[in-house]
C-alpha cells in the first residue's frame, strides 16, 4: 500500500497516476460529489487526466465495503481520503466506525491520496477542528500501515517511508 499526502494542488493526483500507470488492471475509487459548479469542474478535470484503462467507481461514503469487492484489480487508486472524510461529516456518519471499517478492509493493493491539513494554524471553529483532528488521526493510521509514504512538495515526491 502506498500513501500520498501533501497540500492542495501539490501534485498528489498526477504522481499517483504516474505510479499506477504500469499496472494493467486498475480500479479508481472517486469519493468526490459534485455539490457545486467548482467541484463539478474539478471532477471533470480529474476524469480527463485518467485514460480508459481505469474502471472508475464513484463512492462518496461506502469505500470500506467496496474495497473487498475489487479483487480482480492489480491496484486500487483511492482519491481522496480528505474528501471522503468531508462526506462523512456532511452526511453525519459515525467517523470512527467508518474509518475503522476502512482500515480493516484495506487489501494492500491501494494507492491512497490524502491531504496533509495539519501544517497550519488550529482552526477557529469546532467543525473544522473536528475535521482536522479526524483526518490527522486517520492519516497517521494509514501512514503506519503503508509500505511507502510520499509527501508532495510543489509536485516533487519526497519519500518519507
Amino acid at each position: 500500500m502506498i500513501l500520498i499526502t501533501g497540500g492542495v494542488k501539490s501534485g498528489k493526483s498526477s504522481y499517483a497516476l504516474e505510479l499506477v500507470q504500469k499496472y494493467p488492471r486498475k480500479a479508481f475509487i472517486a469519493t468526490a460529489e459534485p455539490f457545486d459548479e467548482e467541484m463539478k469542474q474539478r471532477i471533470k478535470k480529474h476524469k480527463q487526466e485518467r485514460d480508459s484503462s481505469y474502471d472508475t467507481y464513484e463512492e462518496p461514503l461506502e469505500v470500506a465495503s467496496l474495497l473487498p469487492k475489487l479483487t480482480d484489480y492489480d491496484v486500487i487508486l483511492v482519491e481522496c481520503i480528505t474528501t471522503w472524510l468531508s462526506n462523512l461529516l456532511y452526511y453525519e456518519k459515525d467517523i470512527e466506525k467508518y474509518t475503522e471499517s476502512f482500515m480493516n478492509n484495506l487489501t494492500g493493493k491501494e494507492v491512497i491520496i490524502t491531504n496533509e491539513v495539519g501544517l497550519g494554524i488550529v482552526p477557529i471553529d469546532p467543525l473544522s477542528r473536528r475535521y482536522t483532528d479526524a483526518i490527522g488521526k486517520l492519516n497517521s493510521k494509514l501512514a503506519r500501515k503503508a509500505d511507502e509514504v510520499y509527501f508532495m512538495v510543489s509536485s516533487i515526491p519526497v519519500k518519507i517511508k
